[in-house]
């Protein structure tokens, strides 16, 4: 196998690693919701600190136990510090909080943009390589032709 079939097998690994970690994000999403839904409890709670990735809450739960979920809320986009939210949790896990109102479904476009792009990347790449390689075999071709001819 040349460098260029070695390298363009590669990039469809990487690839295809990427899209597939996309989807069991994805679906760690789903089963987030799943957990929570089957045990939902719900509260206030007020937003310790807002990032897009990564947002810090606080709330109370029936029992008067505070919880500070230390992964933090999932979906946290568009929140903000010193927010009062509501949030949804499982009872059986208080640190398992989302926003009420979003689930899974808001991963959809990160998970599926992650994945076109990633694929708009490799396959112009992959493409170049196999013409590479095809080019760099018919030089060989020639070449040994060439060495049975004299």
């Amino acid at each position: 196998m040349s460098g260029p079939e070695r390298a363009r097998r590669a990039v469809l690994i990487v690839a295809a690693a990427i899209s597939a970690l996309a989807v069991i994000l994805f679906l760690g999403a789903l089963r987030n919701d799943l957990t929570i839904r089957s045990d939902t409890g719900t509260a206030v709670a007020e937003v310790l600190s807002a990032g897009s990735l990564r947002s810090a809450v606080s709330f109370v739960t029936p029992d008067g136990v505070t919880h500070n979920p230390e992964l933090g809320v999932l979906y946290p986009t568009g929140l903000a510090t010193g927010q009062r939210i509501a949030v949804d949790y499982a009872r059986s896990d208080p640190d398992l909080v989302r926003v009420t109102g979003r689930d899974a479904r808001v991963a959809l476009i990160p998970t599926g943009s992650v994945i076109v792009v990633t694929w708009l990347i490799a396959t112009p790449v992959s493409i170049w390589l196999r013409r590479k390689g095809g080019a760099a075999a018919a030089a060989t071709s020639e070449e040994k032709d060439r060495q049975l001819q004299v």
